[in-house]
């Protein structure tokens, strides 16, 4: 049997796959897709099929650069496999598609479906309407028509789950696309989202990640400014759920109630991502960044003094039209002294439809270049030096998935800290699980991960590794789990892509 032909022949069940570009907000939208499928029928294709399925979906970012040089390339690549294949589809949504509705047919006409931001519910519909009608369907809504957490999920790990609190942002940063993608802001009910988090539990997950574009702007739409401390808060009477972490917020929004909502209920991890963007009051003003240097780091201080060990990480934009030599100075000195265990930091560059891209003062790419390096070789020597403060420590961890790369040539297994370091541990005599936890001693630091090379001090079975099992014994897992909290630690890459601080990519 032909690769063309092999995915039609899963029972007679049309397969599936989707491919996910961007931020955790697309991650989670993408579980959502899988779950309306899989709620319509479908089958997911089976790992690395690479476009061997019966319906293949983009859901695509706009932040990223050359997000469109990509998305046609892999357009293209499945073209000629499409014209093999009577009965394939393939369907284009995410950021992309609400900002090129207009030109992904024209470009691609053997497309079928185009769908926005708004309205992700309505793919397996447009999928039958374009069998029926034999031509392609693009509908983008230009407001969310019903909240993705009331559709299906096919949640990609049986021990950790996102939980979105709102979608959309009301900031105007110069810099962002992102709220003119995904709307005003608009928030769940904390009933809902209370719900929701406690029939997550009951599946057996035992963290979860608070996901808003600005997170702690919870409240605003449903007028309690004290709403997000107060979800945080009621987090923490949920048997069961043992870590709770959000992001991304907003130094604007960040009050001192969340703060101590952080500080005083214990299944709240000791974990801040902060995007700072930059250190310089003129550049910050330029991007309309509501908040200054000094309320930033202010910010910093008062979580370190409610919480001594909390890891606190950002995101950094370097080269901003405007960006001086002093300004890049100051973003170094705000650096230096919020020493952060990690920084994502990005050469800017124009998005077509900010304000920023038409600012005067664009910056040389050889200056941006030379800059990035500088702050990325300063932000590697304080995460080193952060790390180290580690070793000694007796920390528990939760197992877990596909995060160590090498754990199988090592004979080590990988799992996260309460703050979130990754941390690489002597593999046990006794079976553990993703999503059990274990009690280990760290023995050594590297920038980006720690080890605990002695025998582990302690293993204890989870509810979480109770469902990991019981989601493999079945054949049902899909890949790798999917990682909450922060992206992948590493190196950035040479010429990354402005997030926007809204959501981590």
């Amino acid at each position: 049997m032909s690769s063309i032909d092999r995915s039609q022949s899963v029972g007679g069940t049309r397969t599936y796959e989707v491919r996910t570009y961007g931020c955790q907000m697309n991650v989670h939208d993408s579980e959502r897709l899988s779950g309306l499928l899989e709620d319509a029928g479908y089958v997911r294709a089976p790992e690395g099929a690479d476009g061997d399925a019966d319906v293949v979906v983009f859901n695509t970012c706009a932040v990223r650069e050359n997000a469109d040089n990509k998305l046609y390339g892999n357009l293209g690549h499945l073209a000629p496999r499409k014209a093999q294949r009577p009965g394939m589809q393939i369907a284009v949504g995410g950021c992309l598609a609400q900002k090129d509705r207009d030109t992904i047919v024209k470009r691609a006409p053997w497309v079928d479906v185009v769908f926005g931001t708004h309205n992700i519910g309505k793919l397996p519909v447009l999928l039958e309407r374009a069998r029926v009608q034999e031509e392609a369907q693009v509908e983008i809504a230009e407001s969310l028509e019903a909240f993705p957490s009331t559709l299906p999920t096919r949640r990609e790990s049986a021990y950790a789950a996102w939980v979105s609190i709102s979608v959309g942002c009301n900031n105007t940063c110069t810099f962002c696309i992102v709220p003119a993608l995904r709307g005003k802001e608009k928030d769940r009910r904390p009933g809902d989202v209370l719900a929701e988090i406690e029939a997550l539990v009951a599946e057996g997950v035992s963290e979860i990640t608070l996901l808003g574009q600005n997170v702690n702007a919870y409240g605003s739409d449903i007028g309690d400014r004290e709403a997000f401390s107060k979800l945080l808060r009621a987090c923490g009477s949920i048997e069961g759920l043992e870590r709770v972490r959000f992001t991304s917020p907003h130094p604007r929004d960040f009050t001192d109630d969340v703060i101590a909502a952080m500080a005083e209920t214990p299944n709240v991890m000791p974990q801040l991502h902060m995007p700072l963007q930059s250190g310089s009051d003129t550049v910050l003003k330029a991007m309309r960044r509501s908040y200054r240097q000094e309320r930033y780091l202010g910010i910093i201080e008062k979580v370190r003094a409610a919480i001594p060990h909390a890891a606190i990480s950002t995101d950094i934009i370097v080269g901003f039209p405007g960006e001086t030599e002093e300004d890049f100075e100051q973003t170094l000195h705000v650096v230096r002294e919020a020493r952060f265990a990690q920084a994502f930091t990005f050469q800017y560059s124009k998005r077509p439809g900010t304000p920023a891209a038409e600012m005067d003062g664009q910056i040389p790419k050889k200056v941006v270049q030379e800059r990035y390096e500088r702050l990325v070789a300063l932000q590697e020597e304080i995460s080193w030096e952060e790390n180290k403060k580690q070793v000694g420590r007796t920390l528990e961890l939760m197992v877990a998935e596909g995060e160590g790369r090498k754990d199988g040539a090592t004979h080590r297994l990988s799992g996260r800290a309460p703050d979130s370091r990754l941390v690489h541990f002597t593999k046990p005599e006794q079976e553990v699980r993703p999503g059990d936890v274990v009690t280990v001693g760290i023995t050594y630091a590297a920038p980006h991960h720690l080890l605990a090379e002695g025998p582990t001090l302690g293993v204890r079975r989870t509810r979480a590794g109770d469902a990991w099992e019981k989601r493999n014994a079945t054949g049902a897992a899909g890949p790798a789990g999917v990682m909450l909290g922060l992206p992948t630690v590493g190196v950035p890459e040479p010429l990354p892509a402005v997030t926007g601080g809204c959501a981590i990519d």
